[in-house]
Parts: C-alpha cells; structure tokens; sequence
C-alpha cells in the first residue's frame, strides 16, 4: 500500500482564503491537513475615482504592465468595461498573471521565463530601450518601486493605476505557537515578502528567545521566490523555495522539504 507524501503532516497556509482553495486540495490529495492563517487580505479600494481618473487616458500608453493576479481580477474588469484600445501591449510579471490575463481574452502578454519578479521583467530585451514610451503599472496600493523607477530612466513615463489594497488581518501569531506546542504544525507557506515581514513582525518575540523554544525556527517554511526566501534569512532563517510558480510546484517544495525534515 502506497503511504501519501503528507500524510500526518500539518501545513498553515498564510494566503488569503480564496487564494488557498487549489494548494489545499493538493495537499489533502497527498494527505496533509491544512489550516488557514492569512497574512495578507485583499480588499477593493473605498474609492476608484483616482483609478478611473488614470485609466482614461488608456489609449495614450503604449505598455500596461501587471504586478500581480491581485490587480488583473482588481484592474481588468473596469478596463474591459471601457474597451481596450488596440496596440497597448501587455505585460506582467510572471505566468500565473499572465493566465489571469488570459481569463479577460488576452493572450499577447511579456514575461520573463526563468525567475518571475520587477528584475526578470526589466531584463527582457522589450524592456531596454524606452525613450518616449508611456507605461501604465497595475498594482496595489504601495509595494516594490523598482519597476517604475528603473523604466523611468530608460526613458518611459511610468504612472500607476491602483486598483486594491492589502492589510495584515492578524494580531499575533498565538494561533500557529499553539498548533506547533501542540504538535499540529510542520510547515508554513509564505507566498509573497508582505506577508513575510508581516509573519517576521507578528513573531518577533519569539525569534528573540532560545532557539530550542522557538516555533517558527522549528517549523519548516517553504515560498515560492527567492526574494522572500532572503527576508527570512535576514531574520536567521531558512525557507525552501519552490521550483517554479504555482501550487502543484509548492507542493512538490513542501515533500521535499518535509521527507528531509524526517
């Protein structure tokens, strides 16, 4: 009889909910239990005037650039709605966005093929000569700056369309030090730096104390980019990256990660 990769394996997943639903069938597939711990909520704007505002003038750009899943299920609606103007090429900033992109009918899309991140993105050769270009950048409220910054001095005019915002729905991580005391936590999916710092932020007494006693410093963290793999090191701590993106690949993180734990 074959025995399930997760079987008797606990994994918290600090996504927000909806976003959870795939990497939780697969985990219970191959017999892990899950718990949700988000660390991050998405929420629409109060107020889309300043968005309605940029989008306007969307037949001036040349470039619409996608940060995230986040702002093509936040942005795409309400610019389909006002009809995409022919010749604006798109661009995002890996597959998994590039698929949701797909959903609203396009399929045209930039993106980097080996790491998926500002970086990648801005090495593509596309990307090097932007001297009169106008690039729209479809995000949340806040993050990374090194996009627009970077285009602007290739010579682009770079403005951002935000299209939603994100808050840390915790209080402290009681929740998780509880499941790991009690034996019912082995690992941690953190899927993007935000919610690792705010992870970092919510356990910062805990990271302070013996590491023996620690729960998060005994409990296995697997991401799925380098990026965030370095915030954890800047606290002392090793995260397993996933292969590739998506959740069948942070599956495969998670075995691996926890057969090498056994």
């Amino acid at each position: 009889m074959t025995t399930l990769a997760l079987a008797g394996r606990n994994i918290a997943i600090t996504r927000p909910p909806d976003q959870a639903e795939k990497l939780q069938a697969l985990i219970a597939a191959e017999g892990g239990e899950t718990v949700l711990f988000p660390l991050i909520a998405i929420v629409p704007l109060q107020d889309y005037g300043r968005f309605e505002a940029v989008v306007d003038g969307l037949s001036s750009y040349d470039w619409i650039i996608f940060i995230s899943t986040n702002a093509v299920q936040y942005g795409m609606p309400r610019l389909v709605a006002r009809g995409l103007p022919a010749g604006l090429r798109f661009a995002a900033i890996g597959p998994v966005t590039a698929a949701e992109l797909a959903n609203f009918g396009v399929t045209d899309v930039l993106i980097p093929h080996a790491r998926f991140d500002s970086e990648a993105l801005l090495a593509l050769p596309e990307m090097q000569d932007m001297r009169g270009k106008r690039c729209l950048i479809v995000r949340g409220v806040g993050g990374r700056e090194l996009l627009a910054k970077t285009l602007a001095e290739r010579g682009a005019e770079v403005t951002f369309a935000e299209c939603y915002q994100r808050f840390n729905p915790q209080n402290d991580a009681g929740l998780l030090q509880s499941l790991w005391q009690n034996r019912a936590l082995d690992a941690l999916v953190v899927t993007s730096s935000e919610a690792m710092r705010n992870l970092l932020a919510l356990a910062s007494d805990d990271l302070q104390g013996p590491t023996n006693s620690s729960w998060l410093r005994n409990t296995i963290i697997c991401v799925n980019h380098a990026r965030i793999a370095e915030e954890a090191a800047q606290a002392g701590l090793h995260a397993h990256v996933a292969d590739a993106p998506g959740d069948v690949a942070m599956l495969q993180c998670l075995i691996r990660a926890l057969n090498l734990s056994t």
